[in-house]
């Protein structure tokens, strides 16, 4: 299984909501830096980044460019 960067977030929040939505598509996501990311406290910390199988990137992909933001 390789990991691959399918979006990056400000917010984890953000990030959550996507991976809920990307779930009922029933893709497998992966959040990285969201426990570190501070940005909703007012701090300055990494983007919050949702990982994906590389053979899911492609439908991903498609997913998100409908999904509004």
């Amino acid at each position: 299984m390789a990991l691959v960067l399918a979006e990056r977030f400000y917010t984890a929040s953000e990030g959550q909501i996507v991976q809920g939505r990307l779930a009922a598509e029933g893709v497998e996501t992966y959040l990285f830096d969201a426990g570190i990311n501070l940005v909703e406290l007012g701090g300055i910390a990494a983007p919050v980044r949702l990982m994906v199988e590389e053979e899911d990137l492609v439908r991903v992909r498609r997913i998100l460019a409908d999904y509004p933001r």
